[in-house]
């Protein structure tokens, strides 16, 4: 199979200096580069100029890449565990050793449970088509991608109400003239494109309203501030849609045409007035009435952003939905200036890339999560990751043997990593494919080294939107050790279980030229600049030709899906009690230079890191003893003395007293707190917020699937207080 043999590829060698157009890859947002090499070595790094939304910009991390090219601190050949889970004992292995290992593995797996007995899961994005072939070829269901924890419920909304995923609707903030943002924290956890666009935009005159318990730096660049309690902003949307039906400042043709189920909205939220709504968020009713004034005197230019990450409380489903719902009543939608649905390359008189699943036939046993079949409102696609974990834990409704996760870090990016601890190791295998130690490679059977994204080439990716694209990442670099691509890996690891034909594929050209058959576009079009535009201008649907990908095909307040799945279109409104003395709501975030857990061991973005403080508001840090700048401890509700049965975490930081953090909740940056060795920047640095919030991984929204990670409780006091000197 000559799989010790790197992938034939084009050379990466040559002398001199040249250009390489490529793809980010120090986040999912994978924006466009150039990539300058000199004798071999990375030299430059910037965004790719024939993108005219973002130019030659790149944030901190993107220019984080030639650090992590050159640190040796990543998986350089494979690994195979020879000690218990996460002991961290390891012993080199060559890729055929391996890849048998895990073939074999695969086998005793599929003969005791089935080919449902496999799943994986990675970051979402441009290249699942790749992981859902690999999945699909093994004849399971079971792909799943990290939304649970980020923004699934925000993505069941959307598709309960418009038909479509939350990557359909895409935001016209250069048109705009008033965006409404939930905890979007658009200036710091950034999209370079999305963020230029908003500060041009807020450069210009547009209004933005800004909700979230804290106030980011968004806030700051905010016209509105409103600091809502925590977990409160449906109540704050149902008041507002209250006072839209009240003042009759909605688009009543827009609505006629396009909605249904106006007659159940305005029973939902006949008694939700804005003095109902002040109690719950603690917004004055007067500022609830002069925004809906001046929101309709912008409209149809209107944004309501339904939100990113949204694994917030067990009612975030409802917070983006009514928060497009109201970007319906103001008319706002496929419009200029307001959300616009992503068209297809058929939408503009192109093809689609071929897709690697077409190649295989669906598997025909039911998802383990039960998506899309016993939980109807949840999308198939991509599924629910914790409901994985559930599975692999009861074998209920099936067992799960085998595992593999892609550039995916559950144990940091799930809640409660000792409770996705037990389920992982009931598994038989447990694979990482990834340029880093993370937390979950340290507890795998065997970690696979990707190459890292220089070194790399991927699957041509199809970027649908206003203007629809084609993307490409090309390698610029030979591997400087013994890693792979990803697209080798899985063909590799089907070859070896007799699946062969379904990546069948000798190189990545061979199986870009099966992507693009007839596209039009070449591969030698791919490489001139990187991205291949499929339209000259922005396309909006014209208003007689606008229809919904809904049952009804218009935008469903009352949803058919969330019906068959017994679950109201508009729940009434859960309040949460206010925690006091010692007790607060955890709430997180991450700062721009920083990607969730896998920047902080970069040796540049290790040394341009934030502190992470805990943010606490003044009138609550008085009482017990807090001053700003002392050490505190934090810990999980009930470990400082009164047992909840399970076992206690605590962690010690510095505290921020500020009153820019809500006085029922306290803030601290997520990504800290790792434990593997051999990334010696990050490991002991910081808290993990993840292992606090103990008992979430199986709380979540049941509509929209979504962890509640923010309805964490947690105590908070001096370090002083057991009796630890200052």
């Amino acid at each position: 199979m000559n799989s010790g043999k790197a992938p034939n590829v084009r050379s990466v060698e040559a002398p001199g200096r040249h250009t390489v157009f490529s793809m980010c890859g120090m986040c999912a947002t994978r924006c466009p580069i150039e990539v300058t090499v000199e004798d071999g070595r990375v030299t430059w790094l910037q965004g790719n100029s024939f993108d005219p939304a973002i130019g030659a910009s790149l944030c901190a991390r993107g220019a984080g890449g030639i650090p992590l090219e050159y640190d040796d601190e990543r998986p350089q050949t494979p690994l195979i565990r020879t000690a218990a889970r996460g002991a961290g004992k390891w012993r080199r292995a060559s890729w055929d050793e391996a890849l048998d290992y895990i073939a074999e593995k695969l086998r005793e797996v599929v003969e005791e449970m089935g080919p449902r007995g496999i799943a994986l899961s990675d970051r979402g994005g441009a290249f699942t088509d790749l992981t859902q072939a690999f999945v699909q070829a093994l004849g399971s269901p079971n792909y799943f991608d990290h939304d649970a924890s980020c923004g699934r419920n925000a993505h069941n909304a959307t598709r309960s109400l418009y038909g479509v995923g939350r990557t359909a609707v895409t935001f016209d903030l250069k048109n705009a003239r008033h965006v409404v943002l939930y905890g979007r924290n658009i200036v710091e956890s950034l999209q370079v494109k999305e963020s230029k666009a908003f500060m041009a935009a807020m450069a210009r005159g547009m209004r933005c309203t800004y909700i979230d318990p804290r106030a980011s730096i968004t806030a700051c660049k905010a016209t509105r501030y409103w600091q809502t309690r925590p977990n409160s902003d449906y109540a704050l949307n149902l008041a507002i849609i209250h006072e839209v039906l009240k003042q009759e400042v909605y688009d009543k043709e827009f609505v006629a045409r396009f909605v249904s189920g106006m007659d159940a909205l305005r029973e939902a939220v006949k008694d939700t007035s804005p003095e109902w709504q002040e109690e719950h968020t603690g917004i004055p009713a007067a500022e609830i009435r002069a925004f809906v004034t001046e929101i309709a005197g912008d409209a149809p230019h209107v944004i309501f952003h339904p939100g990113w990450m949204t694994a917030r409380h067990k009612q975030s489903f409802y917070v983006s939905r009514t928060a497009l719902i109201l970007n319906a009543l103001m008319g706002s939608v496929e419009v200029k200036g307001g959300i616009v649905l992503a068209k297809s390359p058929e939408d503009v008189g192109r093809k689609s890339l071929r897709k690697l699943v077409s190649r295989m036939p669906k598997a025909k046993e039911p998802r383990v999560d039960g998506a899309g079949t016993t939980h109807p409102q949840w999308d198939p696609a991509s599924g629910i990751l914790h409901q994985l974990f559930a599975a692999m834990e009861s074998a209920q409704p099936y067992g799960v043997g085998a595992y593999f996760t892609y550039r995916h870090d559950p144990l940091t990016s799930m809640p409660d990593p000792e409770a996705t601890k037990r389920a992982l190791d009931k598994l038989k295998l447990l694979v990482s494919i990834d340029v880093r130690y993370s937390e979950t490679a340290w507890f795998a059977d065997v970690i696979l080294p990707e190459s890292s994204y220089l070194e790399r080439a991927n699957i041509l990716a199809q970027n649908n939107g206003p203007r629809p694209n084609f993307g490409m990442r090309d390698q610029a670099l030979a591997p400087r050790f013994d890693s792979r691509p990803a697209w080798w890996i899985f063909r590799e690891i089907l070859r070896r279980v007799g699946l062969e034909e379904a990546l069948d594929f000798e190189t990545i050209e061979e199986l870009w030229d099966f992507q693009l058959e007839g596209t039009g576009v070449t591969v030698a079009q791919m490489r001139e600049k990187g991205i291949v535009s499929l339209a000259a201008t922005p396309a909006i649907t014209p208003r007689e030709q606008l229809k919904f990908k809904t049952p009804s095909g218009k935008i469903e307040i009352e949803s058919e899906v969330l019906k068959k799945a017994g679950l109201p279109s508009l729940a009434p409104f859960q309040p949460h009690a206010a925690p006091s003395g010692d007790r607060f709501h955890l709430l997180f975030g991450r700062p721009a230079v920083l990607t969730h857990g896998q920047s902080l061991n970069n040796p540049i973005l290790n040394e341009i890191a934030p502190e992470q403080l805990l943010w606490i508001h003044p009138l609550r840090a008085r009482p017990l003893g807090i001053s700003d700048g002392d050490e505190v401890e934090i810990g999980t509700d009930g470990c400082f003395g009164e047992g909840t049965g399970r076992r206690p975490y605590s962690a010690y930081l510095r505290a921020r007293v500020t009153p820019w953090i809500h006085p029922d909740a306290v803030f601290m940056l997520h990504g800290y707190g790792a434990t593997v060795p051999l990334a010696t920047r990050a490991c002991g640095l910081g808290v993990a917020d993840q292992s606090l919030q103990q008992g979430k991984l199986y709380e979540f929204d049941p509509a929209g699937g979504g962890n509640a990670m923010t309805e964490t409780v947690v105590q908070v006091r001096r370090k002083a207080q057991r009796g630890v000197a200052k």
